[in-house]
């Protein structure tokens, strides 16, 4: 027997995405590009954490907004938002199996785009025109809208401005140019933030009840 892709070498690993057994070199370079790897492929676990140790870290350039700073107690003191963000999105993926992390990364970018303008005064909104990257603009939009109306019924309206949930996806942009693998069918970011946030859809919920003093 060959292997089913390239029907020239042995094939070793069983692809459960295929359901059948391809070699190795296959597997390697077509995981996440032409073959849609689930997130709990042993094989595909094992690249992402050997990617992730030897990955070199983003320039500078290579950040998201690199020119935007905040100090990193301002991502701790707003975690529960973070987690309300994570929690709309992975509220999108368990509905649509099919989200990936390019979807995810256009709606973030699409947000960041919203809050920056918003925070110098303009209004700007141009949601994504992929179906899902919409779908994850519009969830974390609703999540937003209550949070911050949970805000306003206590008098704090401006306890978290435009300006600071723009840093907010910028950082959880950044994040993400660190996690993906990169390629077109990754879910490597999908899965960090599911990692990172056990509670996100908890988080999501409670993070509209709270009151940031």
């Amino acid at each position: 027997m060959s292997c089913s892709i390239c029907e020239k070498r042995p094939p070793k690993r069983y692809c459960p995405a295929k359901g059948e057994r391809i070699c190795a070199v296959c597997c390697g370079r077509e995981r996440e590009v032409t073959i849609d790897c689930p997130s709990d492929c042993s094989h595909l676990i094992a690249a992402h954490r050997y990617e992730a140790e030897h990955r070199e870290p983003p320039t500078r350039e290579e950040f998201p907004y690199p020119d935007v700073e905040f100090p990193p107690e301002f991502v701790y003191e707003n975690w529960q938002v973070a987690g309300g963000i994570a929690g709309a999105i992975l509220q999108v993926q368990r509905e649509n199996t099919d989200l990936r992390d390019s979807a995810v990364f256009a709606a973030l970018e699409a947000q960041a785009e919203t809050y920056r303008t918003l925070g110098s005064g303009i209004y700007y909104e141009r949601p994504p025109d992929a179906l899902l990257a919409r779908e994850v603009y519009a969830r974390v939009s609703e999540f937003l809208k209550e949070f911050r109306q949970k805000l306003a019924e206590h008098g704090q309206a401006s306890a978290l401005k435009d300006s600071g949930i723009f840093q907010l996806f910028v950082f959880l942009l950044r994040i993400g140019k660190r996690e993906t693998s990169g390629r077109p069918l990754s879910r490597a970011y999908l899965a960090f933030l599911s990692a990172s946030f056990p509670q996100a859809e908890a988080a999501r919920k409670e993070a509209s009840r709270i009151i940031i003093p």
